[in-house]
């Protein structure tokens, strides 16, 4: 606790965001696509995901600019523009997501290996669970050394884990054959696309989990050497993985029809460049996503920790959680959170729930926070707070949080009321933590906005609980 709190530079930064938002999804993007989209589709998904996801980019630098004393990003805005417990849901929902995607990566990884190793399976196995684990509490105590020193790590592996998704959209775009990706571009010959935009609109939940982590930069803006970097990082990171994440996607509809990419093993991309040069395609890919998994999970593990502890720093979480090491790591918070992940793998092995049902939840899971924090940079604008007389910029930030905000309902809407209702029932306990908080202060629990708001929370959880005992929901 003596030494000086660990400065993370702008390259750490982006590390941060784009080793966050590459992980194992973008591996697995062809077929999740193709499963639910066509060609020109998914070019309309693609564009609205851009305009959307800049602009909340956007928000986050806008954000970090306005508001320089607000540390911890997506829940210090909620907090600060909608009260304790909407501050409070958005840490909670953020926490969830992120511990929850990371039990998907650990799946997806030695779903991975047992293309080379039966005894791993799909993922689940005793021994690839067993594995897993032994793995989780390796990323565990690398963290706990501190956090300057795994962000370093995170940074070469973010380097090693682009490198081979370089090189597919080299080979691939050399390969690319228009025929194959016009050839039914609206996807009329599969009746259970329906129609364009409902095509759209189900693609959307996948977009969604590929970008979680646009908001890396801004969680740590505490640690940060210099502030200005936060916003930066955040735009820079999301145009590189924006990127990637098109062309991957779109090459590999020029290269195999959408049939055949929807009925891929994932991760789809290893098959893809296998198809186009053979084995060693296949093995390159999957090297590829052992690394990208690994360096997400540190990530994950490094955010998970930071956003409890910011949390608990100014009392919105029990004061337990702010416990730091002598490295300054979060140290219970990080227990917390791999606690969580490993009760998660052990249940992998009773459960039917594939990796694709844990990416819908976790992106449902976040998609209030990052609601709560276009809505706060709305507020801001509309007010004129922080801008004294500077006009023309309000009414430029107003109309980027707006559409943020735009698209972050939109988001909900796309999600459907099954992960809607889901999110509910893994919200509704964090109620607990808040009042156990709120206790520590001797507070009241509720304002009576925020009891009418748990309430509807209340109500959601009920209704998923009622829903998973009737077999009317599933994971």
């Amino acid at each position: 606790m003596s030494q000086p709190m660990q400065k993370l530079r702008l390259s750490a930064l982006i590390a941060l965001v784009v080793g966050s938002m590459i992980g194992g999804g973008i591996f697995s993007l062809p077929q999740n696509m193709a499963e639910r989209a066509d060609a020109g589709a998914v070019l309309i998904g693609w564009g609205i995901t851009a305009v959307g996801m800049l602009t909340l980019a956007f928000v986050f630098q806008i954000l970090a600019n306005r508001k320089p004393e607000l540390n911890s990003g997506v829940y210090a805005y909620a907090k600060a523009g909608f009260g304790d417990y909407m501050g409070f849901s958005s840490a909670w929902g953020y926490w969830i997501s992120a511990w929850l995607g990371n039990v998907g990566y650990f799946v997806l990884l030695f779903s991975t290996l047992g293309y080379f190793f039966p005894v791993f399976g799909q993922g689940n196995t005793p021994i690839a669970i067993g594995c897993a684990s032994l793995l989780l509490w390796a990323v565990h105590f690398l963290v706990l050394r501190g956090i300057k020193e795994a962000a370093l790590i995170n940074q070469l592996a973010t380097v090693a884990k682009v490198v081979p998704l370089v090189l597919f959209i080299v080979i691939a775009a050399a390969a690319f054959d228009a025929d194959i990706f016009t050839r039914d571009i609206w996807g009329r010959s599969n009746p259970k696309f329906g129609s364009v935009m409902e095509q759209v609109r189900n693609m959307m939940l996948v977009t969604v989990f590929v970008f979680i982590g646009i908001e890396g930069a801004s969680v740590y803006s505490a640690r940060a050497e210099k502030r200005s970097d936060v916003g930066r990082a955040t735009v820079l990171g999301f145009l590189g993985v924006l990127a990637l994440l098109v062309l991957v996607n779109l090459l590999s509809l020029g290269v195999m029809s959408q049939p055949e990419l929807a009925a891929l093993q994932n991760p789809s991309l290893a098959v893809v460049l296998e198809h186009i040069v053979g084995p060693w395609g296949a093995l390159l890919i999957s090297v590829g996503l052992a690394i990208s998994l690994l360096g997400a999970l540190l990530s994950w593990a490094l955010l998970c920790a930071e956003i409890l502890f910011a949390t608990a720093r100014d009392d919105t979480m029990p004061a337990f959680l702010k416990r730091e090491n002598a490295n300054h790591v979060p140290v219970n918070a990080l227990w917390l959170t791999n606690g969580m992940i490993q009760l998660f793998l052990l249940i992998t092995l009773f459960s039917a729930g594939t990796y694709t049902s844990l990416i819908y939840l976790a992106s449902s899971m976040i998609m209030v926070p990052y609601l709560w924090s276009a809505a706060y940079a709305v507020l801001l604008s509309h007010r004129g707070e922080t801008y004294e007389q500077a006009g023309a910029e309000r009414r430029k930030d107003l109309l980027i949080s707006a559409i943020a905000l735009s698209y972050a309902v939109w988001l909900l809407y796309a999600g459907g009321v099954k992960y809607l209702l889901l999110s509910a029932l893994l919200y509704a306990p964090g109620v607990l933590l808040f009042a156990k908080a709120k206790h520590e202060q001797g507070k009241p629990l509720f304002t009576p906005v925020e009891t009418g708001i748990f309430s509807c929370v209340l109500l959601g959880a009920a209704a998923a609980a009622y829903g998973l005992y009737s077999g009317v929901l599933s994971l």
